[in-house]
Protein backbone atom coordinates (compact mmCIF):
# COMPACT_ATOMS: atom_id res chain seq x y z
CA UNK A 1 0.00 0.00 0.00
CA UNK A 2 0.81 3.75 -0.94
CA UNK A 3 0.55 6.32 1.61
CA UNK A 4 1.28 9.71 1.59
CA UNK A 5 3.06 11.01 4.99
CA UNK A 6 4.36 14.60 5.19
CA UNK A 7 4.20 15.38 1.17
CA UNK A 8 6.75 11.63 0.78
CA UNK A 9 5.31 8.51 -0.71
CA UNK A 10 5.91 5.54 1.55
CA UNK A 11 5.00 2.01 0.92
CA UNK A 12 4.20 -0.06 3.40
CA UNK A 13 2.97 -3.53 3.60
CA UNK A 14 1.36 -3.90 7.08
CA UNK A 15 -2.15 -4.93 7.87
CA UNK A 16 -4.84 -2.76 7.25
CA UNK A 17 -6.17 -2.76 10.73
CA UNK A 18 -3.53 -1.47 11.72
CA UNK A 19 -3.96 1.73 13.47
CA UNK A 20 -2.55 4.76 11.89
CA UNK A 21 -0.62 5.64 14.99
CA UNK A 22 0.96 2.52 15.32
CA UNK A 23 2.08 2.65 11.74
CA UNK A 24 3.97 6.05 12.29
CA UNK A 25 5.26 5.08 15.69
CA UNK A 26 6.42 1.57 15.42
CA UNK A 27 7.11 0.77 11.81
CA UNK A 28 8.12 4.51 10.61
CA UNK A 29 9.48 5.89 13.61
CA UNK A 30 7.59 8.96 13.80
CA UNK A 31 7.50 9.08 17.57
CA UNK A 32 5.83 12.92 17.85
CA UNK A 33 2.84 11.73 17.13
CA UNK A 34 2.13 10.40 21.14
CA UNK A 35 0.34 7.04 22.25
CA UNK A 36 -2.53 8.56 25.01
CA UNK A 37 -5.61 6.74 25.75
CA UNK A 38 -5.92 4.47 22.82
CA UNK A 39 -9.65 4.88 22.42
CA UNK A 40 -9.65 8.31 20.95
CA UNK A 41 -10.63 10.42 23.60
CA UNK A 42 -7.78 12.63 24.86
CA UNK A 43 -6.42 13.75 21.23
CA UNK A 44 -2.60 13.13 21.67
CA UNK A 45 -2.41 11.02 19.10
CA UNK A 46 -4.08 13.69 16.63
CA UNK A 47 -2.86 13.65 13.28
CA UNK A 48 -3.74 15.90 10.13
CA UNK A 49 -6.01 13.75 7.51
CA UNK A 50 -6.88 15.62 4.05
CA UNK A 51 -6.25 18.70 6.66
CA UNK A 52 -8.52 17.62 8.98
CA UNK A 53 -7.92 16.78 13.01
CA UNK A 54 -8.09 12.91 13.26
CA UNK A 55 -7.09 10.87 16.12
CA UNK A 56 -4.40 8.03 14.30
CA UNK A 57 -4.99 5.71 17.26
CA UNK A 58 -8.35 4.50 16.48
CA UNK A 59 -8.16 5.20 12.65
CA UNK A 60 -6.87 2.17 10.07
CA UNK A 61 -4.77 2.19 7.69
CA UNK A 62 -6.89 0.65 5.52
CA UNK A 63 -9.22 3.56 5.30
CA UNK A 64 -6.53 6.03 4.48
CA UNK A 65 -4.99 4.85 0.97
CA UNK A 66 -5.17 7.72 -1.20
CA UNK A 67 -5.32 10.65 1.19
CA UNK A 68 -2.82 13.27 2.80
CA UNK A 69 -1.76 12.49 6.46
CA UNK A 70 0.31 15.25 8.42
CA UNK A 71 1.78 14.77 11.10
CA UNK A 72 3.67 17.10 14.14
CA UNK A 73 7.11 16.44 12.33
CA UNK A 74 6.43 18.13 9.56
CA UNK A 75 4.29 21.23 10.84
CA UNK A 76 7.39 23.35 11.30
CA UNK A 77 10.98 23.28 11.19
CA UNK A 78 13.58 24.49 14.33
CA UNK A 79 14.58 27.43 11.84
CA UNK A 80 10.74 27.87 10.51
CA UNK A 81 8.67 26.87 12.96
CA UNK A 82 5.09 27.20 12.49
CA UNK A 83 3.09 30.47 13.68
CA UNK A 84 1.54 27.88 16.27
CA UNK A 85 4.61 26.83 17.26
CA UNK A 86 5.93 30.26 18.09
CA UNK A 87 2.78 30.84 19.83
CA UNK A 88 3.19 28.12 21.53
CA UNK A 89 6.37 29.07 22.97
CA UNK A 90 5.62 32.79 23.44
CA UNK A 91 2.36 31.94 25.56
CA UNK A 92 4.17 28.83 27.62
CA UNK A 93 1.71 26.45 26.72
CA UNK A 94 3.34 23.28 27.21
CA UNK A 95 4.45 22.30 31.16
CA UNK A 96 4.84 18.26 30.46
CA UNK A 97 4.17 18.39 26.83
CA UNK A 98 3.20 15.23 26.51
CA UNK A 99 -0.44 16.04 24.72
CA UNK A 100 1.39 19.24 22.83
CA UNK A 101 1.99 17.65 19.33
CA UNK A 102 -1.61 16.48 19.31
CA UNK A 103 -3.06 19.87 20.28
CA UNK A 104 -0.67 21.18 17.73
CA UNK A 105 -1.97 19.40 15.05
CA UNK A 106 -5.20 19.92 16.41
CA UNK A 107 -5.27 23.85 16.14
CA UNK A 108 -3.71 23.90 12.96
CA UNK A 109 -6.51 21.97 10.92
CA UNK A 110 -8.78 24.69 12.94
CA UNK A 111 -6.57 27.55 11.92
CA UNK A 112 -7.13 26.10 8.33
CA UNK A 113 -10.67 25.99 8.71
CA UNK A 114 -10.88 29.57 10.70
CA UNK A 115 -8.09 31.91 10.25
CA UNK A 116 -9.31 34.21 12.87
CA UNK A 117 -11.26 31.11 15.41
CA UNK A 118 -13.42 33.22 18.23
CA UNK A 119 -12.95 31.78 21.30
CA UNK A 120 -16.32 29.19 21.05
CA UNK A 121 -14.60 28.03 17.64
CA UNK A 122 -11.41 27.38 20.02
CA UNK A 123 -13.38 25.27 22.37
CA UNK A 124 -15.49 23.33 20.33
CA UNK A 125 -12.49 22.40 17.85
CA UNK A 126 -9.71 21.27 20.57
CA UNK A 127 -11.44 18.36 22.48
CA UNK A 128 -7.54 17.48 23.28
CA UNK A 129 -7.07 16.59 27.13
CA UNK A 130 -4.47 18.34 28.44
CA UNK A 131 -3.33 16.64 32.43
CA UNK A 132 -1.30 20.15 33.10
CA UNK A 133 -4.50 22.17 32.42
CA UNK A 134 -2.67 24.69 29.91
CA UNK A 135 -6.15 25.00 28.17
CA UNK A 136 -6.60 28.85 28.66
CA UNK A 137 -2.68 29.15 27.40
CA UNK A 138 -3.58 27.21 24.58
CA UNK A 139 -6.53 29.76 23.45
CA UNK A 140 -4.43 32.82 23.42
CA UNK A 141 -1.68 30.45 21.80
CA UNK A 142 -3.73 30.07 18.68
CA UNK A 143 -5.21 33.30 19.01
CA UNK A 144 -1.73 35.02 18.89
CA UNK A 145 -0.87 32.12 15.59
CA UNK A 146 -4.07 33.46 13.88
CA UNK A 147 -2.67 37.02 14.53
CA UNK A 148 -5.94 38.21 16.61
CA UNK A 149 -3.38 39.05 19.68
CA UNK A 150 -0.80 41.27 20.70
CA UNK A 151 2.53 40.44 21.64
CA UNK A 152 2.80 40.32 24.94
CA UNK A 153 6.20 41.19 27.27
CA UNK A 154 7.67 37.96 29.07
CA UNK A 155 7.10 37.98 32.65
CA UNK A 156 9.98 38.85 34.64
CA UNK A 157 10.00 36.14 36.79
CA UNK A 158 10.25 33.84 33.75
CA UNK A 159 13.26 36.28 32.30
CA UNK A 160 14.75 35.81 35.84
CA UNK A 161 15.06 32.28 35.74
CA UNK A 162 16.69 32.37 32.41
Amino acid sequence: MELLINGKVVRTDVDPAMPLLWLLRDVLNMTGTKYGCGVAACGACTVRLDGQAVRSCVTPVGAIKGRTIQTIEALGTAQKPHPLQAAWIAEQVPQCGYCQSGMLMAAAALLEKKPKPTDADIDQAISNLCRCGTYQRVRAAIHRAAGARKALPVPLSIREQA
